[in-house]
């Protein structure tokens, strides 16, 4: 995720949620098919905005190779609705497609998005 502080929010709401979800934060989206290929995830989620690394191209690169090591992980992208409805459609597009398997508004209950997380 962009921004440190909703990464770390996130897990730890993940982590409060279901004791059974053991969350790991990637250092930088470079790393992450590299984590990925370590941990094994169930599911990956990351966030897309309009700047690099965060792209929605960047992170369908990143999903192909996860895919591609893990294909049972579930990916999720979250995008601020808000901020950037372009890109929010363009995510939604991603999931109507198939390419992702779910995504998350930014502005979302921290219990909404563990529910979402766990029904994967």
């Amino acid at each position: 995720m962009q921004n440190y502080l909703f990464a770390d929010a996130v897990a730890h709401t993940l982590q409060n949620a279901d004791s059974d979800f053991d969350v790991y934060k990637s250092e930088a989206p470079e790393k992450t098919t590299d984590l990925c290929s370590i941990c094994e995830p169930y599911a990956l989620l990351m966030e897309v905005t309009g700047y690099t690394p965060w792209k929605l191209e960047d992170r369908l690169k990143i999903r192909e190779e996860v895919k591609r090591q893990n294909p049972h992980c579930k990916v999720v992208l979250i995008v601020d609705e808000n901020a950037d409805k372009k890109l929010a459609g363009r995510v939604i597009q991603a999931k109507k497609d198939g390419l992702i398997d779910n995504f998350i508004y930014g502005s979302v209950s921290a219990t909404y998005l563990s529910a979402v997380v766990d029904t994967l």
